[in-house]
C-alpha cells in the first residue's frame, strides 16, 4: 500500500526482499496500491512519485496474502482530513483481516492499522520517535518499545526503516524456511539478520556477518547436506583450499569452528522438524545423526 508521503525504504526494502524471493522460485506476485479509491499515483516523502497504482478496492486477496502498510509523513497522522479520506481503506483492511489476510506495518504505518481498530488488545510496535504519540492516541493497543517487530494474530508491526527488511526476511523464513531466507539475505548482502528477540538469531543466518565468499559457500553446503556425512577434505576441495587453511579461515571469519557450527545447524533443524510433528527417527535421519538417542542427547543441551 502507498499512502501519501510514504517513506521510500519502508516500502522498497520489503518489496525488494520479496522480489529476490520470487527470483529464487517463491510464488510471489506483488501489487502496489493506493489507499484511495480514485487515486492511481502518489508522491513519497522525498518527492519521488509513483504511477500506475491499483486502488485498494480493485484488489482481490485471499487468505494468507500479505498487505504491507509502510510509514508515512508524521504530519498526516493527526490530520483529520486525511483520516476521514482514508476511512474506506481502513474498513477494507478490517474486512481483509477477517478474511484471513496477513496485515504488516512498517514504522508509522502502525498508526493506520491502529486507527482501523486492529491493534486493540494486541501487542505491537512502531518507530521509537512516535511511541508517546501512539500510546496516547491508541491506549487499547499493547505497545512494546525497543522492539524490531512484533507478531501477534496475523498482524505484524515493525519499528521502521531497516526493520521492515528484517520483518520481510522473517516472513520469508516463516513461509519458505530458514535456508531459503538465508539465500535471500545473502543475495541482498544482509549477512547479519535481526529477529524479534535479537540477538537470538537463526543459526542458518547467524555467523554470516562477513563477505568471505568461500566461507559462505561452505556454510551453504553444510546447511544443504545435513543428512549427509561431508568430510573437511570435501569442503576444502569445494573452495580450492587445504583442510588446514579452511579450518583456520572458517574460525577466523565466523568466530566458531566448523564442527560447532555444524552442531548448531543440526540442533536448529531438529527443533524445526520436531515442531512440524515429524518422528524422532525421521528427524535424526534428516539431521545426519546416527540414532534417536544421539538426537535426544543434543536436544537436552539446549533445553
Amino acid at each position: 500500500m502507498m499512502p501519501p508521503g510514504v517513506h521510500l525504504l519502508d516500502i522498497s526494502g520489503p518489496a525488494h526482499i520479496f522480489y529476490e524471493a520470487a527470483s529464487y522460485g517463491a510464488p510471489v506476485k506483488q501489487h502496489f496500491s493506493s489507499i484511495f479509491t480514485d487515486e492511481t499515483g502518489s508522491t513519497s516523502s522525498c518527492s519521488l512519485t509513483f504511477s500506475s497504482l491499483v486502488p485498494f478496492d480493485q484488489l482481490n486477496l485471499n487468505a494468507g496474502d500479505l498487505v504491507f502498510i509502510p510509514g508515512l509523513e508524521s504530519s498526516l497522522l493527526l490530520d483529520d482530513d486525511f483520516l476521514l479520506a482514508s476511512d474506506k481503506f481502513r474498513e477494507w483492511m478490517r474486512v481483509q483481516y477477517q478474511n484471513g489476510v496477513i496485515i504488516c506495518s512498517v514504522c508509522t504505518g502502525a498508526f493506520l492499522v491502529a486507527e482501523a481498530g486492529l491493534l486493540n488488545g494486541r501487542s505491537c510496535t512502531t518507530h521509537w520517535k512516535y511511541t508517546d504519540l501512539f500510546s496516547h492516541r491508541y491506549p487499547k493497543a499493547k505497545l512494546l518499545v525497543n522492539r524490531l517487530f512484533v507478531d501477534e494474530d496475523r498482524i505484524f508491526t515493525s519499528a521502521g526503516v531497516s526493520s521492515g527488511i528484517d520483518l520481510a526476511l522473517h516472513l520469508v523464513e516463516k513461509l519458505w524456511g530458514a535456508h531459503f531466507a538465508a539465500k535471500v539475505a545473502k543475495e541482498v548482502v544482509i549477512y547479519f539478520r535481526r529477529s524479534m528477540d535479537d540477538p537470538q538469531l537463526s543459526v542458518f543466518t547467524q555467523y554470516r556477518n562477513h563477505l568471505e565468499y568461500r566461507i559462505h559457500n561452505v556454510q551453504d553446503r553444510l546447511a544443504e547436506t545435513l543428512d549427509q556425512k561431508i568430510s573437511i577434505e570435501q569442503l576444502a576441495e569445494q573452495v580450492s583450499m587445504s583442510p588446514r587453511n579452511l579450518t583456520r579461515l572458517f574460525k577466523k571469519t565466523t568466530d566458531i569452528t566448523i564442527g560447532a557450527y555444524l552442531g548448531q545447524l543440526r540442533i536448529e533443524r531438529a527443533r524445526q522438524l520436531k515442531a512440524d510433528g515429524q518422528t524422532m527417527h525421521s528427524v535424526a535421519a534428516q539431521c545426519g545423526l546416527k540414532s534417536t538417542n544421539q538426537l535426544r542427547s543434543i536436544l537436552k543441551k539446549v533445553v
